[in-house]
């Protein structure tokens, strides 16, 4: 499987990074970067660091520094860290593994020379998506499936993370998600509905960092952080694997239920970010989904078959 991971590194890109690079039947074909989880210039710091340290051979390829909505948001330091990797020491970084070129560029190249074999798994804002789409319509029917985390739907209760009403990925960019979902390819959505499912608890955590080596304990050690924020904003003893949940449906659909249905993203207003779905069942639904090609949506999972995937990959 040949695989784009576009990210804002970030915790839980590390976990899916960290995943990524003991999965020998994918083929990481780049890591793409964009303004997220902290600036582009940190995030794409963060992506050569960890490529570094979990091995990965793929070009890191540095993407948008701006949204396409044009507004500017604070950068989620309460729950990545200044520096987006919990605070963690982050030492120097090898540049020789930055290609040349924008993300949204690399993206276009990488579908037409591969039509057909290119999962895109995007688990930050959906900005180089979108500009790769601005800039060649037609690369959409090129790709194998695109996978993204972001979004909520409300299954489960489960609505937004940023506002009532919004997941953080697609607040970031609602013009961006909007227009993906607009595109005609297949869109995979693994959302809130069922991230909230991958709870990586203390105990976890703790037996990562003792079967995993240093790079178990280099997760645990940024989780410190991140756990601080889940513990204060949900009681929880953990921390939630939202990342890592694409990369596992990549690998394993069977373990998730779905929904079919064309898409819309809010652009404006107080509910802005919100995704929502037409559901295929639905008898005369209104024009403005109808309009639009059908995507899937993950509205539940085997959590424990995943948890326990997890551990065992990364512990290889």
């Amino acid at each position: 499987m040949k695989v784009i991971f576009d990210t804002d590194p970030g915790i839980d890109d590390a976990m899916a990074l960290l995943y990524l690079s003991k999965l020998p039947q994918i083929e990481l074909l780049g890591i793409t970067t964009v303004v997220g989880n902290a600036d582009l210039a940190t995030t794409t710091r963060n992506a050569l660091f960890l490529k570094e340290r979990f091995g990965l051979a793929a070009p890191v390829v540095q993407g948008a520094a701006k949204t396409l909505d044009g507004v500017e948001k604070a950068e989620p330091v309460i729950v990545h860290g200044v520096n987006g990797l919990g605070e963690i020491d982050i030492p120097a970084v090898d540049e020789s593994g930055l290609a040349a070129g924008e993300a949204s560029q690399f993206i276009i190249d990488a579908l037409r020379a591969h039509p057909g074999e290119v999962t895109i798994i995007a688990v930050g804002r959906m900005t180089n998506l979108a500009l790769a789409l601005r800039a060649e319509p037609e690369v959409a029917k090129l790709a194998k499936q695109v996978v993204i985390m972001g979004g909520a739907f409300g299954y489960q209760g489960r609505s937004g993370n940023i506002t009532p009403a919004a997941e953080a990925n697609i607040h970031g960019d609602p013009v961006a998600a909007d227009e993906i979902f607009a595109a005609d390819w297949p869109v995979v959505v693994v959302g809130l509905d069922v991230t909230h499912d991958i709870i990586l608890d203390t105990a976890y955590l703790d037996a990562l960092s003792q079967e995993v080596g240093e790079n178990g304990a280099l997760l645990a050690q940024m989780c410190e952080h991140y756990a601080r924020f889940y513990k204060e904003i949900m009681g929880l003893s953990g921390v939630v694997g939202h990342d890592l949940l694409a990369v596992t449906y990549a690998l394993h659909p069977e373990w998730f239920e779905t929904r079919r249905g064309p898409i819309l993203v809010v652009r404006d207003g107080v509910a802005v970010g919100q995704t929502i779905q037409m559901p295929e069942t639905r008898k005369g639904g209104h024009p403005d989904w109808a309009n639009r090609p059908s995507h899937t949506v993950c509205i539940g999972v085997e959590a424990d078959k995943v948890l326990a995937d997890y551990r065992e990959t990364v512990g290889r």
